[in-house]
């Protein structure tokens, strides 16, 4: 049996890798988040990875508060940079397979098809420049690495737009979402089995399958759009009104267009997408 080392385990991706671990019987999981691990102290990982015999490990773990990144520097890229770094070394030295979660927040979002992982990157944040410097290192260290990169995130866990346009609905009559940032929702359920299966044609596969991979579920919708759909789909009345961004001026830049070609980890590992507004049907049962 292989164990898999889960950091920022009590996260929205992390607890979708805890919902399905039992589909997995040959992996036996090591569920840590800060508390148990503090992955920016390098002392620290490197001991936690002597103590245990650790062959992979799935980065849930980051500093995702995007707009307050951009007043707190250090501490994005001390999380989103260095603990990755600390992580990939530690991996490297244990010949531990390691994935790290990224975001389409490396893009600027000036495209108007979807983006393929040869596509020049350009941060407009300091959420996504620390990102994008974290999986460099990562590949840096390691050409092994997998980095996956997600998008528009959203469970039944944590914080995150579903469960936050739901609780709006129904406290107000009326809401004003933007219509000119497109994408495609991610349920963090389906990237945890993404990346456990994933990880299970990777783990016994050195010097193979390492690179970039970007995932998210299929189609191309706006906030605005998704607003519409969670509405509807959960059987409420508010009145949503679409609105451009500028209406909307946050401290983070946020990119226009951030929609994905998948078609590299659909070939690499035989993955099939399921339909977003499918994934978000499956979530709003649990809501």
């Amino acid at each position: 049996m292989k164990t898999v080392l889960i950091t920022g385990a009590n996260g929205q991706l992390g607890q979708a890798l805890k919902q399905i671990a039992g589909d997995y019987p040959a992996f036996s999981f090591l569920y840590t988040d800060y508390t148990e691990l503090d992955i920016t102290n390098e002392e620290a990982v490197n001991a936690f990875f002597s103590e245990q015999e650790i062959h992979a490990c799935i980065n849930c773990a980051a500093y995702t508060a995007v707009d307050k990144a951009e007043s707190e520097e250090e501490l994005a890229f001390k999380l989103n940079f260095e603990a990755v770094m600390h992580l990939a070394n530690a991996c490297q030295a244990n010949n531990a397979r390691f994935i790290q979660i990224s975001t389409d927040y490396v893009f600027d979002g000036k495209k108007n098809t979807p983006y393929t992982e040869e596509d020049d990157t350009d941060a407009q944040s300091i959420y996504g420049s620390s990102k994008l410097r974290g999986e460099a290192t990562a590949l840096g260290i390691n050409t092994d690495t997998i980095v996956i990169r997600t998008a528009w995130l959203y469970s039944q866990y944590g914080v995150n737009f579903v469960k936050r346009m739901r609780e709006l609905m129904q406290e107000k009559d009326s809401l004003n979402v933007v219509f000119d940032q497109a994408g495609t929702p991610t349920y963090a359920v389906d990237l945890a089995q993404v990346l456990l299966s994933v990880l299970s044609k990777a783990i016994d596969a050195p010097g193979t399958l390492g690179g970039v991979y970007h995932y998210s579920n299929e189609g191309v919708l706006s906030w605005y759009d998704f607003a519409i759909a969670i509405r509807d789909m959960s059987g409420l009345s508010c009145n949503i009104q679409p609105v451009t961004s500028d209406k909307y001026p946050t401290l983070a830049k946020r990119p226009a267009y951030s929609v994905f070609n998948k078609q590299k980890i659909k070939e690499t590992f035989g993955i099939e997408v399921p339909y977003w507004k499918e994934s978000l049907a499956v979530c709003l049962k649990h809501l």
